[in-house]
């Protein structure tokens, strides 16, 4: 009985020390994966979650750094050397100024959709959208009004445009409230901050929106064509796993998200 003692003495001190030895050996640790940072105007909030979603499924080893925004704030931001890899610009005319000076690579320059912007609110008993844009000079039901920043969000220029060539500016310049982009300008009728609001088509197209409240799209004549455009970077455009990526955002696959969220193509009419 002492002999056995002894050998599970011994064989509990063996595994001690195996242990102890265990933890002091540097830990295996997987290859780094790949990184992508895209920076995406904020219309595409949704789309472009669901889309990385879609990618990842088929690249788990690629990780993808996303950034929403105003396309304005992030052609600054990539001027000043922030190290994006992909832009996604709700306005053709950001990433061919960045072009022209160098920063992207022209080359892979692709529109990917017209956007679309509407008039939303959730508080439809009050602000009757049966009279169109019109309702918004009606002072007692609506207070304030959400439009994004016009200095650097696409969507906020085509709301302004808009209410210019309505002939309402004027009348309800006062009640404006400014989003920083357009996904915050949703976010402040969402909550009923504000009585209405002029928003991407895109975010209404989501699930997380597309029940909420009412909207009516606002007729094309009256704001500039907000085409969209997508382009890598000088340095992403070197890296493959950039490259593959961009690859899918042009494919089939990808397309058919982007017309879900209501992205069209532009057309003979549009």
């Amino acid at each position: 009985m002492r002999l056995l003692s002894n050998r599970s003495s011994v064989g509990c001190t063996s595994t001690l020390w195996l242990a102890l030895i265990l933890t002091l050996l540097p830990a295996v640790r997987p290859a780094p994966a790949e990184t992508v940072t895209i920076a995406a105007a904020a219309d595409l909030t949704y789309c472009i979650e669901d889309l990385n979603r879609s990618y990842q499924q088929s690249h788990p080893d690629t990780e993808l750094r996303l950034s929403i925004g105003s396309s304005g704030n992030f052609s600054t931001q990539i001027q000043n050397g922030a190290p994006f890899d992909v832009f996604l610009s709700a306005d053709i005319q950001y990433p061919k100024n960045l072009a022209s000076t160098g920063f992207v690579d022209p080359s892979t320059l692709a529109v990917y959709a017209v956007g679309r912007i509407v008039l939303w609110t959730t508080k439809p008993d009050t602000v009757n959208l049966d009279r169109g844009i019109d309702i918004l000079r009606d002072r007692a039901a609506v207070r304030k009004i959400a439009i994004a920043n016009p200095e650097h969000a696409p969507y906020g220029r085509a709301a302004k445009a808009i209410l210019e060539n309505s002939g309402i500016w004027a009348a309800v310049q006062d009640r404006i409230v400014q989003g920083e982009n357009i996904a915050q300008t949703a976010q402040f009728v969402q909550t009923g901050n504000v009585d209405a609001g002029f928003v991407a088509l895109s975010l209404l197209s989501s699930p997380n929106l597309k029940h909420i409240g009412r909207y009516i799209e606002i007729d094309p004549k009256l704001y500039p064509k907000l085409e969209q455009a997508m382009v890598l970077t000088t340095t992403g455009s070197k890296r493959p796993a950039v490259r593959a990526y961009f690859q899918f955002l042009q494919s089939q696959a990808a397309r058919k998200k982007f017309d879900q969220y209501g992205f069209t193509l532009p057309g003979p009419n549009n």
